[in-house]
């Protein structure tokens, strides 16, 4: 390929030329085939090439690409709203479309605030979120993620967020506690923070039910979020769920916060709930937010220019169909389990292999130096990288993250196929991820 004029996330490597997209695989333009046991960052849940979801998107098309949310609203996005409802946690009256993750946590952080605006609670700005997390990459969402390495050199850019440690009981929970004894000291420390901050001047929580990117694919223990739920109430605090990536069926339920027993007021959505087909994302709303806004000022000081686009919502309304349709939240839990199963009898005694978890189609790998202390390897050997290109070279494509501990320290795999991926694919993505892994491991040692 001659030079790129594109600045690509690597200025060091131009990567692969995607031409063609069939089921769970990607295909070259040098005719090689990836089976995309990642679906790109947990975004393509159908696959590639869903009939069903061009038709629609042709169909959409036809009739109109895109309408400015100022002047008019249109039939998918109506119909997708009323979907997403449906299907939510009780009480959620109402979703508001943008165009991605880290918009629709900025949407959901300006919510917030403007709702205690509108309930005479003006005072209430701080916001909580969790080390070791990830909100996306626009300056409101980088600022509440607690990623140090991302933050670091935008550091001055940034609102001032407290961060509270994250429930990873693989590296956190102490010998002497139960699972449920230590989310209750994880919830003790959300209430100490909130005490120390001000009760009346928090204004909310933000957690991912499952982490993703920077950890990989961390579940909560049981309980953990039932008592974050219960600290967040007694002081007035909004929990906000962050389910851009772990969401809309990726753990085997639409809403990954549905598996914890609570309800957010606020749930960000986005990647699974488009398939990749469009970009899109959303917050999904509490009526009790809504109504404060619709009682008082009467809108949301807020906008963009592809809010509810057409085409996104035609894409994303098919997805949702898809998913109901041919019962793949089911298929998610059957398979998942599936790859859970495949990855411990592949992995599971692997010297350098110190945790596998997950939930659904979302699990992750932890690499360390050293199974009985934890040790993690030498960031210098950036171990993850090396994963990455060994997978690429065995044609699968996987999503491995380095700083899983602290932003610097550690490594991991997460793992994100599309739904539909079968038995077969699961054998070969969890064989074609295991040679990779010995491979990078081998290099490390040269």
């Amino acid at each position: 390929m001659s030079q790129t004029h594109i600045l690509h996330r690597s200025l060091r490597h131009t990567p692969p030329v995607a031409v063609r997209g069939q089921g769970v695989w990607i295909h070259d333009s040098a005719g090689r085939a990836y089976l995309d046991g990642s679906g790109g960052a947990a975004v393509s849940c159908l696959g590639h090439n869903h009939p069903e979801v061009q038709a629609a998107l042709h169909a959409q098309i036809d009739a109109l690409a895109y309408a400015h949310t100022s002047f008019f609203t249109t039939e998918v996005a109506e119909k997708l709203a009323a979907r997403l409802v449906a299907d939510a946690p009780a009480g959620t009256s109402h979703a508001y479309f943008v165009s991605g993750g880290s918009e629709a946590v900025e949407a959901a952080l300006k919510m917030a605030r403007q709702y205690f605006v509108e309930i005479g609670q003006p005072q209430r700005r701080h916001i909580i979120a969790r080390r070791q997390s990830y909100h996306g990459n626009t300056l409101g969402a980088l600022a509440v993620g607690g990623n140090a390495w991302r933050r670091a050199q935008f550091a001055p850019l940034l609102i001032e967020v407290e961060h509270v440690s994250p429930c990873y009981a693989y590296r956190d929970q102490r010998s002497d506690e139960t699972a449920e004894q230590y989310g209750e000291r994880l919830a003790e420390e959300l209430d100490t923070a909130i005490l120390r901050l001000g009760p009346d001047s928090v204004m909310a929580f933000v957690a991912e039910p499952v982490v993703g990117a920077t950890s990989g694919a961390v579940t909560a223990v049981p309980g953990y979020f039932r008592r974050i739920r219960e600290v967040c109430d007694r002081h007035g605090v909004l929990f906000i769920a962050d389910e851009v990536m772990c969401g809309m069926g990726r753990t085997g339920t639409l809403y990954a916060v549905e598996q914890e027993g609570v309800t957010p007021d606020l749930i960000t959505i986005a990647k699974g709930l488009g398939g990749g087909y469009q970009p899109i994302g959303a917050v999904m709303a509490q009526q009790h937010i809504v109504q404060a806004m619709q009682q008082g000022s009467g809108f949301f000081q807020h906008g963009h220019t592809y809010l509810g686009h057409a085409l996104a919502c035609a894409a994303s309304l098919a997805v949702q169909d898809v998913i109901r349709r041919d019962g793949l939240l089911e298929r998610v839990r059957v398979q998942g389990a599936g790859l859970a199963q495949r990855l411990h009898a592949a992995l599971g005694e692997h010297p350098h292999v110190g945790d596998i978890r997950g939930r659904g189609l979302f699990m992750g790998v932890e690499l360390v130096q050293d199974r009985a202390s934890k040790q993690p390897f030498d960031p210098e050997l950036t171990l993850h990288a090396r994963i990455k290109r060994e997978a690429m070279a065995r044609g699968l494509m996987v999503y491995p993250m380095g700083g899983t501990l602290d932003g610097r320290q550690g490594d991991h795999v997460l793992l994100a196929p599309p739904f539909i991926i079968s038995d077969d694919e699961l054998d070969q993505l969890t064989e074609r991820l295991t040679g990779a892994i010995d491979a990078a491991i081998a290099q490390t040692r040269g």
